[in-house]
């Protein structure tokens, strides 16, 4: 395997980071904020289902207990 020219590669890699597309500012700020109402519903999903759960084994356990 030959060892790579490194002006080459240098010029290879600007040439992939210049097709790059970044995000606009908008959209970053609304990915965050999708990220952020995501996060809280899944905390709130599983909170809720972590409360049924406990409900249902003190439930359990008070009727042998």
């Amino acid at each position: 395997m030959a060892s790579p020219n490194p002006l080459q590669f240098i010029q290879q890699v600007r040439a992939e980071v210049a097709k790059v597309v970044w995000p606009t500012r908008r959209e970053v700020l609304l990915t965050t904020v999708m990220v952020f109402i995501m996060a809280a519903l899944t905390a709130t999903f599983f909170a809720l289902v972590d409360l049924v759960i406990r409900s249902g084994l003190e439930g359990v356990l008070s009727l042998f207990g």
